[in-house]
């Protein structure tokens, strides 16, 4: 059984926990959610517009178990681009805020349950959904792209049980969002705890609100997550010296975390006694495919882990040759239940079957060492050539970090573009990371910028640097 279908055995147990810290039980979560499901004309394509909200929440429940197909978008992409996105993909209903419902044109308000509207389109629907086809979410980092990741059922429910069985989750534990539902990472946090019977304290307020510290101890939240940048972030806030006394796991995932700051929180949590997940996934994975034992989180500071329950990894070559020796660099492949059916460009790839068949090429370069546990060290296309040297963009940002600038870097052959946020002497920079890459400063350029732009999770948006 899927975990959407299963949680009406968790009854009068609490499933969410608002900002106006009022406690919704999962009987009165499935009660909206099927009132929701009751309004859809049979198996359908809508587009959710998601906040970290009852509502959002509420929709994203109803139309798994409505056997409907969710879109789910954040709600500040750009009317441009989602306008973009619904001549690409005709849904038959919107799900939106209501303040939002005024921008849509040619739609018809079907139903409102709080602060939600559902709206029918006009499109004519003159395509199928493929049976497992569940849920299709933005890839990692989009730029207005229209290309979807299409999950299954399979592919959901395997990946929030494995999370599930690796963390540990208990109907003790208390999540409170950092990440937005939109993105698969902090989707992943409700699917799991869900699973579970967990109650999740749902929150847009960011860790520099006042607000979601007040909620987080209110609520006794025993859980969060968050992307590199979260921990950037809260080393700034001098996380290390509050008192949260109901913290009790701490998770990262969305991009590679520093050595240095990786065994920073490691000691942290050790000291405190708070279990502290380095993890590691794409959206393509439904998103989760590793994790470091939070035993090994100071012994092993800088590795992705080892595969998660279920799943498999091996390191190829460039001709597709499975790597059999350690500390050899090679393009991760994982294999399991939770890899993607394949990518959507527009509404006639909705009827498309699995075309990857649970093996998926990540794109990014790692090792393995003598203990079986792996390590990212670039992007198989985050690479350039400087006068016939191969230089790892990602590893060129990571010294720049540890030497304290905020830095994101560009460009192409013989042509290093590092964007930094300091007006510092830019021939320092250029002769530090000389020196420690032993390459001809001659081929660097530094540019300042104002801010490193980013996505929502935190991520670096290299496109929006040329």
């Amino acid at each position: 059984m899927d975990f959407f279908d299963d949680i009406d055995v968790y009854g009068d147990l609490t499933a969410v926990i608002t900002e106006d810290s009022e406690h919704i039980s999962y009987k009165a979560l499935l009660l909206a959610a099927d009132a929701l499901k009751k309004q859809l004309e049979g198996r359908c394509l809508v587009f959710s517009v998601c906040e970290n909200s009852l509502e959002s929440v509420i929709g994203y429940i109803g139309f798994l178990r409505a056997k409907a197909v969710p879109v789910l978008i954040s709600d500040n992409t750009n009317l441009e681009l989602f306008n973009g996105l619904l001549e690409t993909y005709r849904p038959k209903y919107i799900w939106l805020p209501q303040y939002k419902a005024e921008m849509m044109e040619n739609c018809s308000l079907v139903y409102r349950h709080g602060n939600y509207v559902l709206l029918k389109t006009s499109y004519d629907i003159d395509y199928l959904l493929h049976d497992d086809l569940a849920l299709l979410l933005t890839t990692s980092g989009s730029t207005g792209s229209p290309k979807l990741v299409r999950l299954s059922y399979k592919n959901i429910t395997s990946n929030a049980d494995s999370i599930a069985e690796y963390l540990g989750i208990t109907q003790a534990d208390r999540p409170i969002t950092t990440l937005p539902m939109s993105y698969t990472y902090g989707l992943s946090m409700i699917n799991s705890h869900f699973l579970r019977g967990c109650p999740i304290i749902l929150t847009n307020k960011t860790l520099m609100s006042k607000v979601f510290w007040e909620l987080l101890k209110a609520n006794n939240a025993t859980t969060f997550g968050g992307v590199p940048y979260t921990y950037e972030m809260l080393k700034k806030l001098r996380f290390f010296r509050m008192e949260l006394p109901s913290l009790k796991v701490l998770t990262q995932a969305g991009g590679k975390l520093s050595r240095t700051l990786s065994e920073e929180f490691a000691i942290f949590c050790q000291q405190k006694g708070i279990r502290f997940f380095v993890m590691y996934g794409q959206a393509e994975a439904s998103p989760r495919m590793s994790y470091l034992p939070c035993e090994y989180a100071i012994e092993k500071a800088g590795s992705i882990g080892i595969a998660i329950p279920g799943g498999t990894f091996w390191l190829e070559d460039d001709i597709g040759h499975v790597i059999k020796n350690n500390d050899t660099v090679g393009e991760l492949v994982y294999k399991g239940e939770n890899v993607c059916m394949g990518y959507a460009l527009n509404y006639a790839d909705l009827c498309k079957g699995d075309e990857n068949e649970g093996i998926l090429k990540t794109g990014d370069m790692a090792k393995r060492d003598d203990d079986g546990f792996y390590y990212i060290v670039g992007r198989k296309k985050r690479f350039l050539k400087l006068f016939g040297n191969r230089v790892n963009l990602d590893e060129v940002e990571q010294l720049l970090k540890y030497a304290g600038y905020d830095c994101a870097c560009a460009g192409e052959d013989d042509n290093l573009k590092i964007f930094v946020t300091s007006k510092e002497n830019h021939e320092k920079i250029k002769c530090y990371i000389s020196e420690q890459i032993s390459i001809n400063h001659a081929g660097f350029t530094i540019r300042y910028i104002e801010t490193i732009p980013r996505s929502e999770s935190g991520k670096a948006l290299y496109y929006a640097l040329k």
